[in-house]
């Protein structure tokens, strides 16, 4: 059976008369916003990612995030959902002591039954912070799991504009990739040839600036490969001319030596068939893949490439 003490805390809260949630009879809405003396939000900054964020009393936050490489989008936190699964309405509407302002329909947001209901693409979260630097308030409204009634979270915009300040500050100092964009990596090589052209070098120079600034990247494996054109020997050797090349690259950039493992396979692992030029094409390549927190295993004769696919 469902434990539905935790989702009541909310009401239990209004009884006892605690702020940042409101609820005067059974046809309002149950409220959760940060009163004006309580209201504050807060930047959190890296160059990994950055976010503002914003605690609701009896409700959890709002977040403003914005990761290395992705998009600025918003989400909520909460440890007791008090919403419906389904779909939330979402407004920018005036603040209590700013009345008169137009509300600006947003549209439905969904509501996901877990710990983040609410996300908010970019798009919408940008309206939203529009609408905090003019003094408004975004505010979702979605029906009770647990009643009838409705659920409104508001946010509140007082003391939004400093902290976005320091956001604004931080997003300057974004790395351009995250982990997970640059993680797995591959870059070609044209037919029987072992030079890296100019796009593969860029993007090898994204995989350095990240393991740079980085030091939870502790290996590197690079492995080289070739299409099946030609004699095998031939292609054990240009697939480690490949490999090699990648690595005095890296190597040449500032990458610690001692974190790369280089291997080299031929054309024993191929992503493609081996029939058609577009084919060959992706086989002739070597990867780079990028682990957290684990030492360079032994090396051996020809280590199955795997997941580097």
């Amino acid at each position: 059976m469902k434990n539905y003490f935790p989702r009541l805390v909310p009401l239990l809260a209004i009884t006892l008369g605690v702020s940042g949630t409101s609820f005067a009879s059974a046809a309002q809405a149950l409220n959760y916003f940060a009163p004006i003396e309580q209201s504050a939000w807060y930047a959190s900054s890296s160059i990994f990612e950055c976010s503002i964020i914003h605690d609701v009393p009896s409700y959890g936050q709002g977040v403003f995030y914005h990761e290395a490489g992705e998009q600025l989008y918003f989400y909520s936190q909460t440890n007791s959902n008090p919403m419906q699964a389904g779909k939330a309405a979402l407004v920018i509407e005036a603040s209590p002591w700013r009345p008169g302002h137009r509300v600006e329909n947003a549209g439905y947001v969904s509501v996901a039954d877990n710990d983040r209901p609410l996300s908010v693409e970019r798009k919408r979260a940008r309206l939203m912070i529009d609408g905090l630097l003019n003094g408004m308030m975004p505010t979702f409204t979605r029906k009770a799991w647990f009643s009838d009634e409705s659920v409104r979270l508001s946010l509140n915009s007082v003391g939004f504009a400093e902290a976005y300040k320091d956001y604004l500050s931080c997003i300057a100092s974004l790395l351009p990739v995250n982990f997970r964009q640059i993680e797995k990596s591959r870059v070609h090589f044209e037919s029987d040839k072992s030079i890296l052209l100019p796009s593969d070098k860029a993007r090898l120079d994204l995989i350095v600036l990240y393991v740079r600034a980085d030091a939870s990247v502790t290996a590197i494996y690079v492995d080289g490969h070739t299409d099946s054109t030609g004699r095998r020997i031939y292609n054990r050797r240009l697939s480690k001319m490949r490999a090699e090349e990648v690595t005095r690259y890296l190597e040449s950039k500032g990458v610690n030596a001692d974190i790369i493992q280089t291997r080299y396979h031929g054309e024993r692992y191929p992503v493609a068939g081996n029939r058609v030029a577009k084919d060959k094409a992706q086989n002739r390549r070597s990867t780079v893949r990028l682990v957290r927190g684990e030492s360079l295993s032994m090396p051996t004769k020809d280590a199955p490439e795997g997941e580097l696919n």
